[in-house]
């Protein structure tokens, strides 16, 4: 999948650069906010190949795309000028008036889900070393060593630092300048304001009486901070000479803003940040099982309708507070391990082998932690598993919440983040693991005894999977396409009755590439790994030539020649796909010796490459060799070899 052409394709489907007010991302999805709705053409976006799905919630259009999404943004942004929305530049203009008036609990998701969504690959990777540090410290690191310290440190900076990150991502959804906003945040932590605090002195600033306050670890300080500031800079912008608005104007933004942050907002925010940490704690002392099971049964909900940021807020204060928090985390394990048993459950009952590969490697995924593949792929799909996977949160939140489990480290919960859940209480690591049975035990034993209506499946799971298949991507000429078939039809016809009459309808493709053969699962992209584009088998070359795995026609050839499609005489469609992300390169080290609508015998070279210069770029140039068209046939049978030449058998199509 071209993620870049994605980019440009999207850019007309929402109105132009023009229309889009903000636009941020977050692990799979462009989050956009428009100054006029009317001009989004919703249908057209979600028949555009590598959109996976639309959601609009929380005051954002939603288009998700998958773990890839960071291309596309980085590409509309660039064809934006370089800024996340209108009013972005330097000058932090208003932007457009003309926006639509939300809801206020509306607007205050999406206020929470612009503001975070920048900072949260800071804060996991904060509490993936946190959660590093609990399993060297049961390993027998000494806490008070230099590098427990020194990991704890670093493990601790985006948490102490959050009104610097968060700052970043309000500036971005209140239309003003982000440099001015961290420097706003700076203040707030400034060594001698932390000095200040600690030993109690009495301010005043023109008389004014000053509350000292601890900013570092807090939330809603800054963001209402931000918010002020945003104004401030508007009527800076409009009131200020051009002659000298380029020193004047920072000047007052800073001038009148600091103040007010330290002398007003700042104790305010800290009041309301102490009101929602004593409001969660409240519930839990009266009510332990009520949030982890809301939380559990509801997360899915809260994912596709774009408020699962909606109690982050609470969340972050209570870590930075307590060291741990209650609010997201026991939850969210309970409903992330729920919805994988309810999708291998899937995988399991299911004979559509399509949906079987895929609810495989989404169901593992998610019981890693990483839930959106299953959810958008099997789980919305199919209905039912999605009522399972709410059982199973329920059951495995209201263990959670009885048993009094406790996150301590920022993670998506899962499996591989299970060390989060290590901290002073050695049973809370047990809690954990148990919480992950009853989840599991619950989604999976819903989904079995519920069933799956595996025709409707099978025709939405294969819809699902029609505009992520990069090889019909690769097949933007309708009139090519069209060309290519008549081209290949008389073919496909002749080896079926031939199949048929000797009664063997297997189709042999051969290996087009020398080197070592490599499992799929093992390609690191997600995309190949869990089989979304087709299944087939990946080799790590040894030479930069591509040969053709059987006769037929090219039935595509991307413009960076980095890809290659093909339909054989006997209905396969193959697609061979030189490196990840090689797409990136723009052609450069490639030689295509075909063209699209070639015809092509077995054997013949297709295109050549400089593995060298693609690896010193950065590139892995591992290939997969897929079957586009998996769905069509009923097994695919490897021949298992550690080392292959082009020409060897490479696997049977059934």
């Amino acid at each position: 999948m071209d993620y870049r052409q994605l980019g440009k394709d999207l850019l007309p489907l929402v109105g132009g650069a023009d229309n889009i007010s903000k636009l941020t991302h977050c692990a799979t999805r462009l989050r956009f906010e428009f100054c006029d709705r009317s001009k989004v053409d919703e249908e057209s976006i979600k028949k555009t190949s590598g959109v996976i799905s639309v959601v609009e919630k929380g005051g954002q259009f939603q288009v998700v795309v998958g773990n890839d999404v960071p291309i596309t943004y980085r590409v509309l942004i660039h064809e934006m000028g370089g800024t996340a929305g209108k009013g972005m530049g330097n000058s932090g203009g208003a932007g457009n008036e003309s926006k639509e008036k939300n809801s206020i609990i509306t607007t205050i998701i999406s206020v929470i889900s612009t503001t975070f969504t920048p900072v949260i690959p800071a804060l996991i990777g904060g509490g993936m070393i946190k959660a590093v540090l609990s399993i060297l410290v049961l390993a027998g690191l000494d806490d008070a060593s230099s590098t427990y310290v020194l990991l704890n440190l670093i493990s601790d900076a985006a948490f102490y630092f959050m009104p610097v990150l968060l700052a970043y991502g309000a500036a971005i959804k209140f239309e003003c300048n982000p440099v001015l906003a961290m420097t706003l945040a700076s203040a707030l932590l400034h060594p001698t304001w932390s000095g200040l605090v600690g030993a109690g002195e009495v301010m005043d600033f023109f008389h004014i009486p000053v509350m000292l306050v601890d900013y570092s670890y807090s939330v809603i300080p800054i963001i209402l901070s931000v918010w002020v500031m945003s104004y401030v800079e508007k009527l800076a912008e409009k009131y200020t000479p051009s002659i000298i608005k380029f020193f004047l104007k920072p000047l007052i933004i800073l001038f009148v803003s600091a103040p007010i942050a330290l002398i007003i907002i700042g104790p305010f925010g800290s009041f309301l940040n102490s009101l929602l940490e004593t409001g969660a704690n409240w519930i839990n002392g009266r009510a332990s099982w009520l949030l982890p099971m809301l939380m559990g049964a509801f997360q899915p909900f809260l994912v596709l309708t774009g408020t699962a940021w909606a109690m982050t807020p609470i969340a972050t204060v209570q870590i930075s507070s307590l060291g741990y928090e209650i609010v997201n985390g026991p939850g969210m394990l309970a409903s992330n391990i729920a919805q994988g048993g309810a999708t291998l459950a899937v995988a399991l009952k299911t004979k559509n082998q399509q949906l079987k590969q895929l609810a495989s490697s989404s169901g593992f995924t998610a019981v890693m932690g990483i839930t959106e593949p299953c959810l958008y792929g099997v789980i919305l799909p199919l209905k039912k598993p999605l009522i399972a996977s709410m059982i199973g949160g329920g059951v495995g939140g209201i263990y959670a919440g009885i048993s009094g489990l406790v996150r301590y480290a920022f993670v998506s919960p899962g499996l591989a983040a299970l060390p989060a859940f290590i901290g002073e209480n050695p049973m809370n690591i047990v809690h954990a693991v148990i919480t992950c049975i009853v989840s599991f035990a619950a989604g999976f034993a819903a989904t079995w005894v519920m069933g799956i209506e595996d025709g409707e499946g099978q025709e939405k799971n294969r819809n699902q999977t029609e505009g992520k298949r990069e090889f019909h991507d690769l097949e933007r000429a309708d009139d090519q396409k069209r060309e290519n078939k008549k081209g290949t039809e008389n073919g496909k016809e002749t080896a079926n009755s031939k199949d048929t009459e000797n009664g063997n309808p297997s189709r042999s493709v051969a290996v087009p590439i020398q080197g070592q053969m490599v499992p799929l699962e093992q390609v690191n992209d997600a995309v190949f790994s869990q089989k979304i584009l087709g299944d087939g088998v990946a080799i790590l070359p040894e030479e930069g030539k591509v040969f053709a795995p059987v006769s037929g026609v090219v039935s595509a050839l991307f413009e960076t020649k980095h890809a290659i499609g093909i339909t054989s005489q006997d209905g396969v469609e193959l697609l061979i796909h030189i490196g990840i992300d090689t797409v990136n390169l723009q052609g450069k080290y490639f030689t295509a010796h075909v063209n699209a609508g070639c015809e092509i015998k077995k054997g013949d070279l297709l295109i050549s490459f400089d593995q060298k210069a693609i690896q010193k770029e950065g590139y892995d140039t591992i290939t997969p060799v897929l079957v586009a068209n998996m769905t069509q046939f009923t097994s695919l049978d490897v021949e298992a070899k550690d080392h292959v030449n082009p020409g060897d058998l490479l696997y049977t199509i059934h």
